[in-house]
């Protein structure tokens, strides 16, 4: 049989592999870090008031945790579904001048006196993050819409642009900004996962939930575009919605990661080619597989983060960047520029 389309019962046993996997990452990783806790204590804490080993894992490492295993799997599965829909297997979801946008909006508000405020788990760094991420999304989807028969080239350098003077904004920001303010935006455009709580999660999961089933529910068609845009619409498939549909769900489910935990490449870019070469390139595999895999790989990059240099740690998107820089070369001088 093919590698394009799997069996059902292959089709569970690879999927079933990435879950578990998934599942070990999210329950073993909170036991570790600058301070070990043993697990027979934090089993125990629900009785325990004074129980420390309970109050990191649940508190600080286990929130902190969800959230890289959310928004590694949602870059992943963004970048899986734009690698078919672009044909570029260099694509990933900061391509398109969402983390750009995000980082601006991040950067102006912390540059403004007396903006910073916090209700619950919104802050105003959040929801300008937000705000950037989503108007970028929004010229997209108005771009796709004045124009059907738009180059996926063209929106593509569309994006690398809109990031390039994004960037040069950030510039400006961190020109006119004081020191203090300028450390600390450093360290947010660095990306992290800095979150104690679980009502931290809620920003991220009300856009990124609605933007990865988005995506899941395209992987049918993906399959056939994945074939060529011709033979996807001789199959009845409507290449414009299915377009649409993937850049509104990676809109959505990067820009939630990007307004909580900062512009963190790469992971969308490496992981799927990583489940393409274990599982074949059936897309109804390929996406869920793909937020599995990048759910746990970020996990992994975390752990990294907050082990390597403890008792301090280091921005995850720095793990993630020095993972993934030599494998977009490697994709690049390999493929040079042609779909895998």
């Amino acid at each position: 049989m093919s590698r394009a389309m799997l069996s059902p019962r292959a089709y569970l046993a690879h999927l079933s592999i990435y879950a578990a996997a998934a599942a070990a990452a999210v329950l073993l990783a909170p036991l570790f870090g600058s301070e070990t806790v043993s697990l027979p204590r934090v089993l125990s804490g629900f009785s325990a008031l004074d129980n420390m080993d309970a109050e990191i894992f649940f508190r600080f490492r286990l929130p902190r945790v969800i959230l890289a295993f959310v928004a590694g799997g949602a870059l992943s599965l963004s970048g899986a579904s734009l690698q078919v829909v672009l044909k570029n297997p260099l694509a990933e979801p900061f391509v398109l001048g969402i983390a750009g946008a995000g980082a601006l909006g991040a950067a102006c508000a912390m540059s403004i006196p007396g903006l910073l405020w916090r209700m619950g788990p919104f802050t105003t760094v959040g929801f300008f993050s937000l705000a950037g991420s989503l108007a970028v999304t929004g010229l997209i989807l108005r771009l796709l819409s004045r124009r059907a028969a738009l180059s996926m080239s063209t929106v593509l350098l569309a994006g690398v642009t809109i990031n390039f003077l994004c960037g040069a904004a950030i510039l400006l920001v961190r020109y006119l900004v004081s020191p203090q303010v300028l450390v600390a935006m450093d360290r947010w455009m660095m990306g992290g996962l800095d979150v104690v709580g679980f009502g931290d999660l809620l920003p991220v999961l009300l856009l990124l939930l609605p933007g990865v089933a988005l995506l899941l529910l395209q992987s049918r068609s993906l399959n056939q575009l994945a074939f060529g845009e011709a033979l996807a619409f001789g199959h009845g498939v409507d290449v414009v919605s299915v377009r649409r549909m993937v850049f509104l769900g990676t809109g959505l489910a990067a820009a939630a990661v990007v307004s909580v935990a900062g512009p963190i490449g790469f992971v969308g870019l490496i992981v799927p080619h990583v489940v393409r070469r274990l599982s074949g390139v059936d897309q109804r595999l390929v996406l869920p597989a793909s937020f599995f895999a990048g759910g746990a790989f970020l996990i992994f990059c975390d752990l990294i983060a907050r082990t390597v240099v403890a008792p301090t740690e280091m921005p995850v998107g720095i793990v993630t960047a020095v993972a993934g820089g030599p494998v977009f070369l490697r994709i690049l001088f390999k493929n040079g520029g042609t779909h895998d």
